[in-house]
């Protein structure tokens, strides 16, 4: 019998180290969890002969060291992650890349497709963004029920919200701002529906000035990683977690800011907007509509392909499905029923998204942001602007705010739960049982790192076992770590 050793010195294994830096730096910055990000770096490691690699992802680093077994120096990279946008299809592409280089794709044609992988352009233009966030906003009041007069008016109002952002963005401008911003070109638009009802206009008299603000909320609160933020601190990142929930504390204060200052303007200025009791939802066929076409505008907002795009729309109604046997038939409160919903598709989401080789976040995020509670965000803001000194109206106020939170928490942990749920029959279904399990060495809840080894059983077929060798740098008699 004989061995194969692989001969590795010290530059080939700063080029593998290096290829992994990156593929992790840009998987991170566009939307991975930290623990997809871990594992990823070390598959490519692994793939290519170097055992003894540890990774270290944070909120805005990627940092893989190599002890190098004693035998010689050390080898450590780092990378700074840089912020940006969601790309699911660029994503897709580097999970692709992952899977060829594990089936022997040679180093150098792995850095040559990784670079081209990075170099790709999003996906969609500006107009198209812009005119899809206008979408967004009208799926939203088509749950509530809105008429053919009221879409048209909160097509304008979310057009508007996107083109102030997009504007102050071209002038890189922070998040903090543009949120703010957003919140009051809203505010605004709203503040000028609700004077064109007070003035007699018959064409406004049907018009809720109540559900435009809250469809803006919606579309500006579409692109927070709540999933994301929650998965981390469930995995043991919590260097990772606490920074993507403090930028979506920035985030959701900056939209906060502006709906405020926006509705003390207009209510100075004689302008105020009433308090409703509720915003009902409309019949359930609407609503099953615009959570679909919601999943749909979210996928593209991220990025995505066709194929991510369906699997989305099929999985809003799925998550639709959840809440609503939940919800309704079954009378389960409120957070009960966004928690079923968030469970279902995830799970769902986190079997199919394998089969169909897209990345399982891309497809369960997107069936997400139908059941995030812009509504409750908008009633809690507004009370505490009406309240003054009234203790009844503070406390009424308080309590929306704090389902509004409630309500995220059961998204983010529905949405974790189901993909931890999924990814066993997602790894048997596969034909090839692949085992992720943390090392023996603890996590640091200060570091927030995490420590995991891939771990293969023997494919369903024994016989094709010698010829199924997923790493052809390894020794071919010798079982992996």
């Amino acid at each position: 019998m004989t061995e194969q050793m692989p001969i590795i010195d010290d530059r080939l294994a700063q080029s593998i180290i290096d290829l992994a830096m990156r593929v992790a730096e840009v998987m991170l910055s566009i939307g991975a969890s930290a623990k997809e990000v871990t594992l990823a770096a070390l598959r490519i490691t692994t793939a290519y002969g170097l055992k003894s690699v540890h990774v270290n992802v944070t909120f805005n680093s990627v940092m893989l060291s190599d002890h190098r077994n004693g035998t010689g120096d050390p080898i450590t990279l780092m990378q700074v992650v840089r912020s940006a946008a969601p790309d699911h299809a660029k994503l897709q592409r580097l999970q692709a890349l992952v899977n060829e280089i594990e089936s022997g794709l040679p180093l150098h044609d792995a850095i040559t497709d990784f670079h081209k992988t990075r170099r790709i352009p999003f996906m969609y233009g500006d107009a198209v963004v812009i005119f899809v966030q206008g979408l967004l906003g009208v799926a939203v009041a088509l749950m509530y029920g809105a008429g053919p007069v009221m879409l048209v008016l909160v097509l304008i109002a979310a057009l508007m919200v996107a083109l102030a952002q997009y504007g102050l963005g071209r002038l890189r401008i922070p998040l903090f701002f543009l949120q703010a911003a957003g919140g009051l070109v809203l505010v605004a638009f709203a503040a000028i529906i609700a004077a064109a009802r007070a003035a007699g206009i018959e064409m406004f008299d049907g018009v809720r000035p109540s559900v435009v603000v809250a469809s803006g909320i919606v579309m500006m609160l579409a692109g927070l990683a709540v999933v994301g933020a929650a998965q981390d601190a469930i995995d043991g990142f919590s260097l990772t977690a606490g920074g993507r929930i403090l930028d979506i504390a920035v985030m959701t204060m900056g939209l906060v800011v502006g709906i405020v200052t926006g509705l003390e303007i207009a209510r100075q200025m004689g302008y105020g907007l009433e308090m409703p009791a509720s915003i009902a939802f409309g019949p359930p066929l609407g609503h099953l509509a615009g959570a679909m076409l919601i999943a749909a505008a979210v996928a593209v907002l991220n990025g995505s392909g066709l194929r991510i795009i369906v699997s989305s729309t099929i999985l809003g109604a799925a998550a639709w499905a959840g809440w609503y046997v939940l919800a309704t038939l079954s009378g389960a409160p409120h957070a009960s029923a966004v928690f079923g919903g968030a469970l279902v598709a995830s799970f769902v989401g986190s079997v199919i998204a394998d089969r169909l080789s897209v990345p399982s976040i891309a497809v369960t995020t997107a069936a997400m942001i139908p059941m995030v509670p812009g509504t409750a965000v908008f009633q809690g803001l507004l009370g505490f602007v009406s309240a003054q000194a009234d203790p009844a109206q503070f406390l009424v106020a308080f309590d929306s705010l704090f389902t509004a939170g409630l309500t995220g928490i059961a998204l983010a942990a529905g949405a974790t739960l189901g993909l931890m749920i999924g990814s066993p029959l997602r790894l048997r279904l596969g034909g090839r049982k692949v085992l992720m399990r943390a090392k023996a060495r603890p996590v640091s809840a200060a570091g927030g790192t995490a420590a995991f080894e891939i771990v293969r059983t023997e494919p369903e077929d024994p016989i094709a076992a010698e010829y199924d060798d997923p790493h052809p740098l390894t020794k071919p008699n010798e079982p992996e770590e």
